[in-house]
C-alpha cells in the first residue's frame, strides 16, 4: 500500500510539472493586461521579428535569439560561447520545450537578460511562444 502512494504521489508532482503551451499563454494574457490594459492578443509575427533581432550589447556584441538558436527553430544550435548543442526550440522539432513551467521561466529570464538586456515583458513571452507554436 505505501509505495502504491508513493507512486502516486509521484504522479501528480510530475503531471503538476507538466503544462501545455496554452497555459502559459492564458498566464501571459492575464500578465500583459495587467501590465497594459490595451492589450489585445498575441502577436506570432511579433514573436518572430523577436527571436530574429539583433540587439547589440553594451560590450559592443551583436545577438539575437537565432545566435544560438540558428535561424530556423526547428533546427539544433550550439551556445556561442561554450559550443554545448541547443537543442531545437520550436515544440513540433522537439516535444519537450513549453512543457514545464519552471524550466520555460528560467530560460526566459536567462535568455531574455542576456540578449535584451533586461527581463521580457508577458506580451513579449506570449508573443515569442505563439510565434513557436506558428512553426509548422
Amino acid at each position: 500500500m505505501t509505495r502504491f502512494t508513493f507512486l502516486l504521489a509521484g504522479l501528480f508532482v510530475y503531471s503538476a510539472a507538466q503544462a501545455a503551451p496554452q497555459d502559459f499563454l492564458q498566464s501571459y494574457a492575464a500578465q500583459a493586461k495587467q501590465e497594459n490594459p490595451q492589450f489585445q492578443a498575441f502577436s506570432a509575427t511579433r514573436g518572430e521579428q523577436l527571436y530574429h533581432a539583433r540587439r547589440t550589447h553594451s560590450s559592443g556584441k551583436s545577438l539575437s535569439c537565432a545566435t544560438c538558436h540558428t535561424d530556423n527553430p526547428k533546427s539544433a544550435g550550439r551556445h556561442e560561447k561554450t559550443g554545448k548543442e541547443i537543442l531545437p526550440l520550436a515544440p513540433v522539432a522537439n516535444r519537450e520545450r513549453l512543457s514545464d513551467n519552471a524550466k520555460v521561466e528560467k530560460w526566459f529570464k536567462r535568455n531574455c537578460q542576456d540578449v535584451l538586456e533586461r527581463a521580457c515583458s508577458a506580451q513579449e513571452k506570449g508573443d515569442f511562444v505563439t510565434y513557436l507554436l506558428s512553426i509548422k
